[in-house]
């Protein structure tokens, strides 16, 4: 958890594990509010992958960010993990008033735990509203058809 500091201190002090108390405090408070305090001293390759995000989700809120970007957050997770985690990056957006940019290719799940919705194809943006207004045109829309079919601008396609 520690590591997201690293940017934040010598690097003597990154060697000789010496964190800023306030770093310490904040890294406890933390892994107890995602349910981590537990696994204070365990190294994460010994953890769960439901574990192992709610590490990175902390080890990412240690830097202090203006926003949070979480790329495939429930990529190889079970299903409840992932609602967990979901559920866990919501509520800490809300909690830490940090808006949380989510790249996540799950639909129900976008459905489920966000705010808004932006689908794009090919780099440009096909739907750009609520959750709720998701619907099977702008789902079609947004995954039909090949990057060379109808494009006219020239750009490559972006994954």
């Amino acid at each position: 958890v520690q590591s997201g500091r690293l940017g934040y201190i010598s690097t003597w002090s990154a060697i000789s594990r010496r964190y800023p108390k306030e770093d310490i405090r904040r890294a406890f408070e933390l892994m107890e509010r995602v349910g981590i305090a537990h696994y204070a001293d365990t190294r994460a390759d010994q953890l769960s992958g439901g574990e192992r995000q709610r590490v990175g989700v902390v080890r990412a809120l240690m830097q202090e960010p203006d926003i949070l970007l979480a790329d495939e957050p429930t990529a190889s997770l079970d299903p409840k993990t992932s609602e967990q985690i979901m559920g866990l990056l919501r509520d800490l957006a809300g909690e830490l008033k940090l808006p949380v940019l989510i790249n996540i290719h799950n639909v129900a799940e976008a459905k489920e735990y966000t705010d808004r919705i932006v689908g794009m194809r090919y780099g440009r943006i096909i739907f750009d509203d609520l959750p709720s207004k998701l619907d099977q045109a702008a789902m079609d829309e947004i995954y039909a058809g090949s990057p060379h079919a109808d494009r006219s601008d020239g750009m490559a396609a972006a994954s």
